[in-house]
């Protein structure tokens, strides 16, 4: 009987998320910048994992006889110091850039939302430790800000969030700390995650772009957004094509996720709505 029940009870409530997903995609597609965004990344994605494979030269070998060439019917963006192909190199490097920048961001995600969950729980000592603790990594470069960002998002959300009266039954019915965290609390988090997320990606794109720039990140042999766009102002009187379209990718990229984020608040807050 009790499986029957939770089978019924399943039932019932598969139409009405259905019902909440076609209405927030019915008001997520009236944002059309967002719309236009998401369209974007969906490109940068595909680029990031079809690109090595689709690209028009090697972005590795050299061609002596059309360094520095502007852009031409030959190579569309033009190419560097060592005569390689700019887009091909961006194209590929474009993977490189997008895993580090959501590898960071995946993982700083993770840590955030427990430390935010555990703070905000808990409260008290624990609360004032993981936030001092999370003040002190604000010092740090921005692709490590996620953390701090993160829990600080969760906790706010899990103080709401605990004062529900589904959180106080679940309490009364003897459930573990544990299991009211990640069961019952943790979903009523997630709206909050999810926006957040979208924006700290753009972030992560350009904190690790700049680490690159300054010589932090990727080997400058590789193709990677950042290490192109350092190159590149070496040969900005010569050659400003190398600067150009590499700064014009991580800037639509970083643009793209955040106008992403703002439409998803937007769409979720129910008072925009």
């Amino acid at each position: 009987n009790t499986t029957s029940n939770i089978n019924l009870a399943a039932a019932e409530e598969l139409p009405k998320a259905q019902s909440k997903f076609k209405e927030f995609v019915k008001k997520f597609m009236k944002r059309k910048t967002a719309v236009i965004s998401l369209a974007f990344i969906v490109f940068i994605i595909l680029m990031a994992i079809i690109g090595p494979y689709v690209v028009p030269y090697d972005p590795q070998a050299p061609d002596y006889t059309a360094m520095m060439q502007g852009p031409s019917a030959a190579h569309i963006w033009g190419t560097n110091e060592y005569g390689q192909d700019v887009f091909s190199r961006l194209m590929v490097g474009t993977r490189l850039s997008l895993t580090c920048a959501l590898t960071a961001t995946i993982i700083g995600t993770a840590i955030g939302v427990v430390l935010g969950l555990i703070a905000g729980f808990y409260g008290g000592i624990i609360d004032a430790l993981i936030m001092r603790c999370c003040d002190v990594l604000f010092a740090f470069p921005d692709i490590l800000l996620t953390v701090p960002s993160f829990a600080r998002i969760i906790r706010s959300a899990t103080i709401s969030v605990k004062q529900a009266p589904y959180v106080e039954v679940a309490r009364s019915l003897g459930c573990s700390n544990t299991r009211i965290l990640f069961v019952h609390i943790f979903p009523g988090t997630i709206q909050s995650m999810i926006v957040n997320f979208t924006m700290r990606v753009g972030t992560a794109i350009l904190a690790a772009s700049s680490l690159s720039f300054l010589g932090f990140g990727a080997n400058v042999t590789e193709p990677d957004w950042g290490s192109m766009l350092s190159t590149g102002r070496n040969y900005l009187n010569t050659a400003p094509h190398m600067v150009l379209f590499p700064g014009i990718l991580i800037f639509l990229t970083v643009l793209a996720f955040n106008l992403l984020g703002d439409g998803l608040r937007d769409t979720l807050d129910p008072k925009m709505n």
